[in-house]
């Protein structure tokens, strides 16, 4: 066990801020329950998620007040709220309309987006152990993801371009979070969800007049605890997704990230609504090994 510290250390990967991804990435991982409960009574993802960032919105003011001041001081959290907002409309609304599994396989391009944007942004280096971390990482997602019925990850219509301007907004949340790091938690945190409440909320009204999908019908009783629920659950998701995001180097923590692959395929495993098969087993260890097997030099 003393080894296994000491091998974890060398690669200079703080453990609570890869826990607190890895949390993150386990609550969003295994969403798709909640998601798929309230679309089966009535409520569209995108009214779903509209909701439920509002209700941790309101949360996160009522149990930080100050938030708000500090959030006026910032202006520049409006590209966080922004970015977030952006990551949930597209990522819903490509899921909605198009393929799950070539959304998830484009919207998981994130990496290669996070590494650009951190040498953009950040001026982190992109190094040709930072391109096999991401080589590694999403060759496991690959492997997890792959159906011969999908074919190749090209974008090919409005879902896919959706679901690939999702992952790069994404990237960008995540640099934008390193970025800020001088700003409080709470301020990020509540930008975040304002943000991805806001965006989802004007996308689901637009697909609605549209008359692509429906307006939201009263809420019955039965909604109220998932809702609950899962706004809590989101705090906690999102809380941790800047600590972490914060605290490590943007190419590891998109990697990182990828976990969230593997949570949603256990977690349809073990609720049987998907077979465990070998290449999860495979994808999925080259995904948690990929940002601690290769390591920068000093």
């Amino acid at each position: 066990m003393r080894d296994l510290f000491h091998w974890v250390y060398m690669r200079q990967i703080p453990l609570r801020a890869a826990a607190a991804l890895m949390t993150n990435a386990a609550i969003w991982g295994t969403s798709w329950t909640a998601f798929r409960f309230l679309q089966e009574h009535g409520l569209h993802p995108l009214w779903s998620t509209a909701i439920i960032f509002l209700i941790c919105t309101l949360l996160m003011i009522m149990l930080r007040p100050a938030t708000l001041r500090q959030m006026r001081g910032h202006p520049e959290l409006l590209l966080i709220a922004l970015a977030a907002g952006l990551t949930n409309a597209c990522f819903n609304g490509a899921v909605a309309f198009g393929d799950v599994i070539r959304v998830i396989l484009l919207f998981y391009l994130m990496p290669v987006w996070a590494v650009i944007l951190a040498r953009l942004v950040l001026g982190e280096a992109i190094t040709s152990r930072s391109l096999m971390r991401i080589a590694l990482g999403l060759g496991g997602a690959m492997i997890v993801l792959y159906q011969p019925q999908v074919g190749l990850p090209l974008p090919r219509g409005l879902s896919d371009w959706a679901a690939i301007l999702g992952g790069c907004m994404f990237a960008l949340n995540n640099v934008m979070l390193r970025r800020f790091q001088n700003i409080s938690d709470a301020a990020r945190g509540t930008a975040m969800l304002a943000g991805a409440s806001t965006l989802s909320a004007l996308l689901g009204a637009l697909f609605a007049g549209l008359g692509m999908m429906q307006w939201p019908v009263a809420l019955g009783t039965a909604l109220l605890p998932t809702l609950i629920l899962w706004s809590l659950l989101f705090m906690v998701a999102v809380t941790c997704l800047q600590y972490g995001m914060s605290r490590l180097p943007a190419n590891i923590s998109s990697l990182i990230m990828l976990t969230e692959i593997l949570a949603g395929t256990l977690s349809a495993w073990a609720l049987g609504a998907a077979e465990l098969r070998p290449q999860d087993l495979i994808g999925g260890a080259l995904i948690i090994s990929a940002p601690w097997l290769i390591r920068d030099k000093k």
